[in-house]
């Protein structure tokens, strides 16, 4: 009973920030929950399946180097419901991992949470039949990249249990994230890669946890590995 206490108390003081208790008393499944697993691998799917299934059902024609993810969503798009149903899935996705993502600090799962929720919101708020002025459109799909770029910047704890929710890669991951996104506002400006850029900007955004995730659970799975070899060669 004292030893289980103790263990408690651990994943509780880790949980709550302290830095030095990370790795030395908590679990996979208190760092990362199983449904962050599932969520953060559905997410590049459904966005990449998403856009892609969507494309290929538009009779006029569809060029995802110059037309928008959320054209095929529009108003007058062909069968919408399949890049509205995968934009709304990704949302949901993103705010699953922020809740499983437990190693990671919390300002940053709550950043990627409202990214989540801003997704689902660009689902619920669709470009109009003309394609034209939709600004409740303009303002979730900006919150949407602007938070899903950033969460990274503040996730990362000092001695996280993984390398990806370290300071180093956490400030890459966003310094790259960010400077995709405004690749994709410079083309909105006037380019003609805007598809492109919103394509790569929007599947990297959807990759990040799931590298998170991947990064922890390899790391776990590693100290699981030495606690074994240990215990067979120890007297």
């Amino acid at each position: 009973m004292i030893e289980l206490s103790r263990k408690l108390g651990l994943v509780q003081r880790g949980l709550a920030g302290s830095p030095s208790k990370w790795g030395t008393g908590v679990t996979e499944q208190a760092a990362v929950t199983r449904s962050a697993v599932v969520s953060s691998a559905a997410a590049p799917v459904l966005l990449i399946g998403g856009w892609t299934v969507a494309a290929a059902h538009q009779r006029g024609g569809f060029d995802p180097a110059v037309q928008t993810i959320s054209a095929l969503a529009a108003l007058d798009a062909d069968q919408r419901w399949i890049m509205t149903a995968a934009l709304a899935g990704v949302g949901l996705c993103h705010l699953t991992s922020a809740i499983g993502l437990r190693m990671a600090a919390p300002a940053g799962r709550a950043v990627l949470a409202a990214g989540g929720v801003a997704t689902v919101l660009v689902a619920t708020f669709p470009l109009p039949a003309d394609h034209g002025s939709a600004p409740a459109h303009a303002v979730v799909a900006g919150a949407a990249f602007g938070a899903l770029a950033a969460w990274p910047a503040l996730s990362w704890r000092q001695e996280a249990p993984t390398r990806a929710l370290r300071l180093p890669a956490a400030l890459a991951a966003a310094t790259g994230l960010l400077g995709l996104v405004g690749w994709f506002a410079a083309e909105l400006s006037g380019g003609d890669r805007v598809g492109l850029a919103e394509r790569v900007a929007a599947g990297a955004q959807a990759l990040w946890p799931l590298v998170v995730v991947l990064s922890g659970r390899r790391r776990f799975s590693s100290a699981a590995g030495s606690g074994r070899a240990g215990s067979r060669t120890g007297p």
